[in-house]
């Protein structure tokens, strides 16, 4: 394959979620210098879902009109499971109107571009190891921590898939065997005690047994407790209430115990945290450092950078482009 961080190449990095399609213009260095988003219906057609796709590469090309023609590589954060060799989404639980679709294959023949598609949390690792916060590490560790937890890992700079692709599934790393059940199935792995969901709904289980014990997130969420998000846990800790940090400290503590697991088992050059949760608790990435001797057996975990992700909402844009400036996956 060419060298596609070449300057005389126009790469499209391309981000589909359940909600929306966001697409965007990467340059050489990383920078993303346009971008825009539209709908997505993911319980429509398949057919409905590519026209989501193919409308946000189509207005960004017309946002600059002298790429037509000029954009040779599309790289496409897709929801998983898929297979980044073929570029087909298998069944995809968030966007089922996808079911063993071809799609790199359909954007291809659509543009006549190079394509690539890969998951956001493997994507969005392998840009912050071109670009981001892993730029000069060799081996890294990145987490996405937002609704769910998705993870990716990079060896000598190219993503890890395992045997099957099937690899790198952190989220679903169990802390808690006596815990609450996953979406996955499983009980007590980390994305079902640390998400954002997760922390949500402590949040609303807390209030519910110690009734007006915070006044700060009741007035945030309009006196509703069931309109309690990790967001407004967030901005009520920012607001000063004790029971917000508490329960973002008890947050800090279980990702201690997971990251500790994850060094022992990797010992990664750096970890990299994204995603609004991720965003939300940068004031205790110090904390969540100073707590691994407790849960690692690895003397020397704290010399390992715990640091906060280069791109933020758009990381699937830039995901998306460092996948076509990477080797194809073997």
């Amino acid at each position: 394959m060419p060298d596609a961080v070449n300057s005389g190449t126009r790469t499209i990095g391309v981000d589909v979620g359940g909600t929306k399609v966001a697409a965007g213009f990467v340059d050489a260095q990383g920078e993303i210098t346009q971008h825009m988003r539209t709908a997505m219906n993911p319980r429509g057609t398949a057919e409905e879902g590519l026209a989501a796709v193919t409308t946000a590469i189509d207005t960004l090309l017309k946002m600059a009109p002298e790429a037509h023609g000029g954009v040779q590589r599309i790289g496409i954060c897709a929801p998983g499971p898929l297979d980044p060799q073929t570029g087909v989404v298998l069944n995809p639980p968030n966007v089922p109107c996808w079911r063993n679709f071809p799609l790199a294959a359909e954007i291809s023949r659509r543009y006549g571009s190079f394509v690539r598609i890969d998951n956001d949390a493997n994507a969005a690792g392998l840009a912050e190891g071109l670009w981001g916060a892993g730029r000069g590490y060799k081996n890294v560790f990145y987490a996405g921590i937002g609704t769910g937890i998705g993870t990716g890992i990079l060896f000598d700079g190219r993503i890890y898939y395992g045997r099957t692709g099937a690899a790198a599934e952190g989220g679903h790393v169990i802390i808690d065997y006596k815990g609450p059940r996953c979406g996955c199935g499983k009980r007590g792995c980390i994305e079902v005690l640390a998400s954002g969901t997760a922390i949500g709904k402590r949040a609303r289980a807390r209030l519910a047994e110690k009734a007006g014990c915070s006044a700060v997130m009741l007035e945030l969420a309009g006196g509703n407790v069931e309109a309690i998000t990790s967001e407004i846990v967030g901005r009520a800790y920012t607001a000063g209430d004790p029971l917000a940090k508490e329960i973002l400290l008890e947050t800090v503590e279980l990702l201690a115990i997971w990251l500790g697991n994850i060094v022992d088992l990797l010992e990664p050059g750096v970890i990299i945290l994204g995603g609004g949760v991720a965003t939300m608790l940068s004031p205790f990435f110090g904390e969540i450092r100073d707590r691994l001797p407790a849960w690692c057996v690895n003397a020397r975990c704290r010399e390992i950078p715990l640091v906060p992700a280069r791109y933020g909402e758009n990381a699937g844009i830039a995901g998306g482009a460092a996948l076509c400036a990477a080797p194809m996956p073997s």
